[in-house]
């Protein structure tokens, strides 16, 4: 059995990644638009991302995510936390050259070292829930590369941020994907959840409109 990996994220309109939910979270590059989601959360975004938490096996993570949800969520110690329990209790893998297992006092954590795509390779193929990545965005261009993403869930925000990191930034390996309809709606205030399953991963397919009897009509390659 294959383990899905899944890439669970906030996005703005224009796919800006960084610093969704604080000001001060994300400051690298100089950017100073962090806490934009936070004015659009509500209920039904909780609800979502809840959901997600409900599928974790366990978590993959790149050192700086590891660092700032490690230095939020052990805080939060209410019984029964929809996010706070699997964040804190389930196996958590830390992709770093530099982190010490010392470090790495986020427990039960695993720093993984060496090569990043035959370590992950190797969690797919333990038996399992989901391994699911939250924020990590360096990483997640690095699995995305190497085809291992089985899942993107999208909450995209009605909001421009103008500038910061992007999901799919400029030179990113083309994708198409397939949209899952039951998982994909509108949520009251304009935010739409989206779950993605990659469809083939290298130039996308193309076509042309064209004009044949007086009709418009579409033209694949």
């Amino acid at each position: 059995m294959i383990v899905l990996l899944s890439v669970n994220v906030f996005v703005s309109l224009d796919g800006v990644v960084q610093g969704p939910g604080n000001p001060g979270e994300d400051r690298s590059g100089g950017f100073d638009r962090g806490g934009w989601l936070v004015p659009h959360a509500s209920a039904h975004t909780d609800e979502i991302v809840r959901g997600w938490f409900g599928e974790a096996g366990a978590f993959l993570f790149g050192r700086t995510t590891y660092g700032l949800l490690g230095g939020h969520w052990p805080n939060v110690t209410a019984p029964g936390d929809p996010i706070a329990t699997p964040l804190n209790t389930l196996p958590k893998y830390v992709v770093s050259t530099t982190l010490t297992d010392e470090q790495a006092a986020w427990t039960p954590a695993t720093v993984l070292r060496g090569d990043v795509i035959e370590r992950v390779r190797g969690l797919k193929a333990l038996p399992g829930k989901e391994l699911q990545v939250h924020g990590s965005w360096k990483l997640v261009q690095t699995l995305h590369r190497a085809g291992l993403v089985d899942r993107y869930r999208l909450l995209q925000y009605p909001v421009v941020v103008g500038a910061g990191k992007r999901l799919f930034p400029d030179g990113a390996t083309p994708a198409t994907f397939a949209a899952t309809d039951a998982s994909t709606r509108a949520l009251p205030g304009g935010v739409v959840s989206l779950t993605l399953t990659p469809t083939a991963l290298g130039t996308p397919a193309a076509g042309a409109y064209t004009v044949d009897g007086g009709r418009s009509t579409t033209v694949l390659d």
